[in-house]
């Protein structure tokens, strides 16, 4: 059986057709927020229950003890803030309380929010505790400071009428992977987090993680990223060749996690547990720089801050693993625990090398890509 969700109950705001018509109807009556793409996505997580125990937005409670302590005023662990921003227009609009609709950047009603509280976002505070720098050169920072500098907090409701992740066949919810496990009957599942094609660094974890549980979930992030990360439609198609030839069928489900990078490092190691942990996951792979950027946090600082958490209430097992090479002595993919082989019999690329590659025509080598994989990338990259 799975971990129950995280704070126990797995929430659900997502409504009947019946009363998104209903909400339909009295958005017209409403004040309106526009929502940009990441907040959206935050919406949609919370509505199916990726977020939980988050039924809506966090207030300036919630928010101050996640900046400053990683935690929730309940005392669970949280990595980060998840706040709906708006500008001094809207906030002024809605008011102190009341009822707010909430649109996508499509101008589709997505929602609405009972607001309880309101709040003026310290950017610095943020930044700091939760990206460890205020430079805006670091896109979460940027990404913070591109928003409005008032927070409405309250409980939502969801009804977008369409698929916000692009996949609709691959983008399961927290529910549907549960029962798909039980259905499996996987008592322990592995998540593996990617904003990257899976490289043969990454199978070696996924492959090694797999000696210890029953299944695996490839659950690749497809929400906001970088521009000058790989497109989410490119690696899915690398993903469908890469499973469908190299992992045992009945082993493996790759479902999508329809959230926008933060770029946070350590604290978005921490953020992606506790969902996969909601997805139904009892393990989560950490690997090397998780969710890092540039020069912004060490090699293994995700995996480090796993020991300064609870781990009971986290519930999610960590699998810490080292970084991941084709070893030419040997012949295979290995890491420092288990190739002799000295520096330079060691192959290391990463994925903004890889990137670099194909920028210039570049075919990637087949110790780091599979080459079904290589074809996709390098057909995309010409066209």
């Amino acid at each position: 059986m799975s971990l129950p969700a995280y704070g126990g109950t797995l929430v659900d705001r997502t409504v009947t057709d019946a009363r998104a018509a209903e909400l339909r109807a009295e958005a017209a009556g409403l004040p309106g927020i526009r929502l940009s793409g990441s907040t959206l996505s935050d919406l949609y997580l919370i509505a199916v229950g990726a977020l939980s125990p988050l039924d809506g937005f966090m207030d300036e409670t919630a928010w101050r003890s996640v900046v400053d302590d990683m935690r929730l005023p309940s005392g669970l662990p949280w990595g980060v803030p998840i706040v709906l921003p708006c500008t001094v227009d809207e906030a002024a609009a809605v008011g102190d309380g009341g009822r707010a609709a909430l649109f996508g950047p499509d101008g589709e009603l997505a929602g609405v929010i009972d607001v309880t509280g309101r709040f003026d976002r310290d950017l610095g505070a943020e930044a700091t505790g939760v990206y460890g720098t205020t430079e805006q050169e670091h896109p979460g920072v940027a990404a913070i400071h591109g928003t409005g500098p008032i927070c409405l907090a309250g409980p939502i409701e969801y009804c977008y009428p369409t698929d916000i992740s692009g996949f609709p066949d691959a983008n399961l919810t927290p529910a549907q992977t549960r029962a798909a496990f039980a259905e499996r009957g996987w008592d322990t599942v592995v998540a593996f987090q990617t904003r990257n094609p899976i490289h043969r660094a990454h199978e070696y974890l996924q492959k090694c993680a797999l000696e210890m549980v029953d299944g695996l979930l490839v659950h690749p992030l497809v929400g906001e990223t970088k521009s000058d990360d790989i497109p989410a439609d490119v690696r899915m198609e690398c993903y469908d060749v890469l499973l469908d030839k190299y992992y045992v069928k009945d082993r493996v489900m790759l479902s999508v996690l329809p959230a926008a990078m933060r770029y946070a490092g350590p604290r978005e190691a921490i953020h992606h547990s506790i969902m996969r942990r909601n997805y139904g996951c009892t393990h989560f792979i950490v690997g090397r720089d998780h969710a890092g950027v540039g020069s912004y946090y060490g090699s293994y600082d995700a995996q480090e801050i796993f020991e300064t958490i609870d781990a009971a209430a986290l519930g999610i097992v960590p699998l810490k693993f080292e970084h991941a090479f084709f070893c030419k002595l040997t012949g295979q993919m290995a890491s420092a625990k288990t190739s002799p082989s000295g520096p330079e019999d060691r192959v290391f690329l990463s994925g903004t090398k890889v990137r670099e590659m194909l920028t210039r025509g570049e075919r990637p080598p087949a110790e780091f890509t599979r080459p079904e994989v290589a074809d996709v990338l390098m057909k995309a990259y010409r066209s």
